[in-house]
C-alpha cells in the first residue's frame, strides 16, 4: 500500500488551467497506480480551465464551492459540494469557478499507461 499525506502531495501543472492549483494525490510521482491518477485542483474566484477535449475519459468530483463545466455544444452545467460527472474521451468540456470562493475538485483520469 501507498500513502499520499495531504502534507506531502506534490504540485503539478495542468495545461490550459488558470488561476488554479493542483497537487498530486495518486499515480505518476505519487505512487506506482497504473490504473489511474488522482489530482486534486483549486480554483480560484474566475480560474478555470480553457475549452479543450482530451482523448482519455475523467471524473470530477467537487468537495467544496462550485464550478460551471461547458460543453462543447454550449452546454452548461453547475457543479456543487458533492456533485460530480463523468466526460468521455473526445469530449470538449471547460470549467470555469464563477463564484468568490475558492472550488476544490478531486481529479480522476486512466493513466496514459494503463492497458485495457
Amino acid at each position: 500500500m501507498q500513502i499520499t499525506r495531504f502534507a506531502e502531495a506534490r504540485p503539478y501543472t495542468a495545461p490550459k488551467h488558470f488561476d488554479m492549483r493542483s497537487l498530486r494525490l495518486q499515480g505518476f510521482d505519487a505512487s506506482a497506480s497504473r490504473f489511474a491518477w488522482v489530482g486534486l485542483s483549486h480554483f480560484l474566484p474566475g480560474g478555470g480551465a480553457e475549452m479543450d477535449t482530451s482523448p482519455l475519459e475523467k471524473i470530477y468530483v467537487v468537495i467544496d464551492g462550485e464550478v460551471t463545466i461547458e460543453l462543447g455544444n454550449g452546454e452548461r452545467h453547475v457543479l456543487r459540494k458533492l456533485d460530480s460527472c463523468h466526460i468521455p474521451g473526445g469530449e470538449a468540456r471547460a470549467i470555469v469557478n464563477n463564484t468568490n470562493s475558492v472550488a476544490t475538485m478531486l481529479v480522476v483520469m486512466p493513466h496514459p499507461e494503463a492497458r485495457s
